[in-house]
């Protein structure tokens, strides 16, 4: 398991490869994170590193979150996540990881969360087709029938209207098209989940994910 790093999603353009074709790619500001605790199986239970990424002011942290930053001697960072790693000891309290440690041609898996939609009918949020709009029938967009009448309730997991969107989803296979080593930037192809500006994380496939 390798560490992976925070990063914030930028938006989307397109590169154009070696044979002429274009390529759509997003441009992730990755990192550079640092390690603010490292977690080992005799002391926590699993072997782990603990990164922050973004500035933010002291006073939007709380007190026992700038207590455990001061400990390891590192300034206020604005988000706190976890990577799983296999050997802890590879890294110490206030080192900086940054994008070089993606290569071009690698795959990676990104994780954020995705648009919010807020509530939503079965058409949009499951694509049902709907019923033809004719002889004054309001049921086109409509799910109808619940289900069978028998039991008098409606079976666990029925698709119906309701929230959708801002869910942690993981989108996985991205090739690396570019590294900006200079300006922390990784373009990876295709789309990431999420609006631009948005928290993302990156790890390597067959990393922690």
């Amino acid at each position: 398991m390798q560490p992976g790093l925070l990063g914030k999603k930028i938006g989307m353009t397109h590169l154009f490869s070696d044979e002429g074709k274009m390529v759509p790619v997003t441009v992730l500001e990755a990192g550079p994170v640092v390690v603010t605790q490292i977690k080992t199986a005799e002391s926590d239970g699993y072997n782990a590193i603990q990164v922050g990424f973004g500035e933010v002011k002291p006073r939007r942290l709380s007190f026992p979150e700038i207590g455990h930053l001061k400990k390891a001697g590192v300034g206020p960072v604005r988000v706190l996540r976890e990577f799983r790693v296999s050997d802890p000891s590879a890294y110490q309290v206030g080192q900086v990881i940054g994008v070089d440690i993606f290569n071009e041609g690698e795959h990676v898996a990104v994780r954020g969360t995705s648009k919010g939609r807020g509530f939503a009918g079965v058409v949009k949020r499951h694509h049902f087709a709907g019923q033809d709009q004719t002889h004054g029938y309001m049921t086109h967009r409509r799910p109808l029938s619940s289900g069978a009448t028998g039991p008098a309730r409606v079976f666990k997991g029925k698709r119906g209207p309701g929230h959708m969107g801002h869910e942690r989803v993981t989108q996985k296979g991205l090739k690396v098209v570019q590294v900006d080593r200079e300006r922390n930037l990784l373009l990876v192809s295709g789309s990431v989940p999420g609006a631009n500006g948005g928290l993302v994380q990156i790890v390597k496939v067959g990393g922690n994910q």
